[in-house]
């Protein structure tokens, strides 16, 4: 009798489930569930001000997920809980929040239900900026040898930068929080009723290393006296790694997601990484793109290799075996969709009404008439901050030759173009340091949808670009470690090696370089290099002076 296997995947905009059968990898059902609170960057739902570069979520946007998306799956397939073996589960990261010790968000808390600090922290949110800068300057002061494996920067997105913030801008929240854990081990959490910590986001997002673990309490005591015991205190020295069981399904889950208690529950994994298995990547130097609002490139490598720019090469950090690399672009998706919200005239949009056409298909109409280097535009794509990489946040997009004669189109695409420039400076980096990129995957939204964007990152790139065989990859990615997590005599698998040649799967589509296309995009791309260069790395820090000058 066929077993399944239920994947959950948290985006930054909405939550999805898909339920797979756990022999094929078929998809048999799939449902999305918004989040109600999308993301709070200006104030709380009470109408609390938030500061600039704030990112925050509800937690109970969570919950309401799981209540909504895997019964929905259950009941259009038809599946009966009893044949459901493993439910896993992916997250946005860093994204993080303060806890009681019964795991408990603070912001549930009604003595806590107007301080910004109690909330959940978004992956997005950069408003300890400031505390990276400083974390950055202690480690390299000090010779912290472990600061070359992300990159020679710790980024304001990642966990100690955001706890240092609450520690020094609310010590009454610090206190009272008895955990700060990730959304990816909270929702575990949730479900198993257990506190759990993964590998992924331990090594990823948190600074410890499989080999030496954390960094020195003298270290931390010298980022704030406070901070000193911060791992006991507050985060966990208890690290599983991926592909492992959590527990299984406790009797409020069961009754929560509509499956059977005792259901084997896979430790929590991160949206990006867990997508890997979905492609069917089992081995090393080939790179997934996993395009939505943001783009995380992963890859697995046979050694470890210390690459400026990097988020972070982390042993066993995708796959058991492997180290696994990541790299990373912060605005993609937002990237477009700001364009398209704020730029368009209203012509556009009569005009794509006048068609029956949606406005992002009318607009993608007339941008892929245009040739390579034919609208005279070049982008720095950092709308959101640069994450690979010159890992900072306070960098700030910019538009090159605009005329009198520009239209839309050709700023939309030299957007888009942008973007691809972006990636080609992630692969090239890593291939002077040693890490070679043979192979390149695309999953998410952007690569199902997109034929034309897909096909500039060929040319741009110049390597065939593989799209994932399914349009919730990185849900199918959880699904996989969900039927890992219930193991083989279950009717899962005893690793995910396994369970990736059976389950993962890409498209018959690939594109494929244009040489005329790509002869072009290599003049671009060295002009692209010249400013990524010149306002990225000290030639010119004005973006950061606007920047402050906005903020003051």
């Amino acid at each position: 009798m066929a077993k399944y296997a239920v994947g959950v995947d948290y985006g930054t905009l909405s939550g999805r489930a898909v339920l797979v059968e756990v022999q094929t990898g078929k998809e048999l059902a799939s449902s999305v569930y918004e989040y109600p609170h999308a993301v709070m960057d200006k104030t709380l739902p009470d109408g609390t001000p938030l500061g600039r570069d704030w990112a925050l979520q509800d937690a109970q946007d969570y919950l309401d997920v799981l209540a909504h998306t895997v019964p929905a799956v259950m009941k259009e397939s038809g599946v009966s809980a009893e044949d459901v073996i493993g439910i896993g589960t992916d997250f946005t990261a860093c994204t993080v929040l303060p806890v009681k010790a019964d795991g408990t968000p603070l912001s549930f808390l009604p003595e806590f239900k107007n301080r910004p600090h109690a909330y959940v922290k978004l992956w997005k949110h950069h408003a300890a900026q400031d505390k990276a800068n400083r974390l950055n300057e202690i480690a390299a002061a000090r010779g912290e040898t472990w600061l070359k494996n992300y990159g020679g920067k710790i980024s304001s997105e990642w966990t100690i930068p955001k706890i240092w913030q609450i520690v020094d801008e609310d010590p009454e929240i610090y206190s009272a929080m008895d955990r700060f854990i990730e959304a990816a081990d909270w929702i575990i959490w949730q479900l198993c009723g257990r506190e759990t910590r993964n590998s992924c986001t331990a090594g990823y997002k948190e600074i410890w290393n499989k080999r030496t673990g954390f960094p020195s309490h003298a270290f931390f005591k010298a980022l704030d006296p406070r901070l000193e015991h911060v791992v006991e205190e507050k985060l966990s020295r208890d690290i599983l790694p991926l592909g492992s069981r959590a527990g299984t399904l406790t009797a409020q889950a069961a009754k929560l997601t509509g499956l059977k208690e005792g259901t084997a529950v896979a430790v929590g994994n991160v949206d990006a990484h867990v997508c890997v298995p979905a492609v069917g990547i089992d081995g090393p130097s080939k790179m997934l793109a996993i395009m939505g609002t943001s783009t995380c490139h992963i890859m697995m490598g046979t050694e470890e290799r210390q690459v400026p720019g990097m988020c972070g090469v982390v042993e066993d950090g995708v796959m058991p075996g492997y180290f696994g690399y990541e790299a990373g672009q912060s605005c993609v998706g937002d990237h477009f969709a700001w364009f398209i919200e704020n730029c368009l005239p209203a012509s556009y949009y009569e005009e794509a009404k006048r068609r029956d056409t949606n406005i992002h298909k009318f607009l993608r109409e007339k941008a892929e008439k245009l040739r390579p280097g034919e609208s005279g535009l070049l982008a720095l794509d950092w709308w959101n901050g640069n994450r690979s990489v010159l890992v900072d946040v306070d960098l700030t997009g910019m538009m090159l030759g605009m005329t009198l004669q520009t239209k839309p189109e050709e700023i939309y695409r030299a957007l888009i173009e942008a973007t691809a420039f972006g990636t080609r400076m992630i692969i090239e980096n890593y291939r002077e340091y040693g890490v070679p990129v043979e192979e390149f995957y695309a999953s998410g939204g952007i690569s199902q949808k997109d034929p034309m964007t897909m096909q500039i990152y060929a040319d741009v790139i110049k390597m065939p670009v593989k799209i994932a065989g399914s349009l919730q990859g990185p849900a199918l990615g959880s699904a996989i470690f969900g039927a890992v997590a219930a193991g083989k005599d279950a009717g899962g698998y005893d690793s995910v090696f396994e369970a990736a040649r059976a389950m993962g799967k890409i498209k018959d589509t690939v594109y494929e370089p244009i040489p005329e296309n790509t002869r072009r995009y290599d003049q671009l791309f060295r002009e692209y290099r010249t400013l990524h260069d010149y306002f990225g790395r000290g030639g010119n820090d004005v973006m950061k002076r606007l920047k402050k000058m906005r903020k003051n």
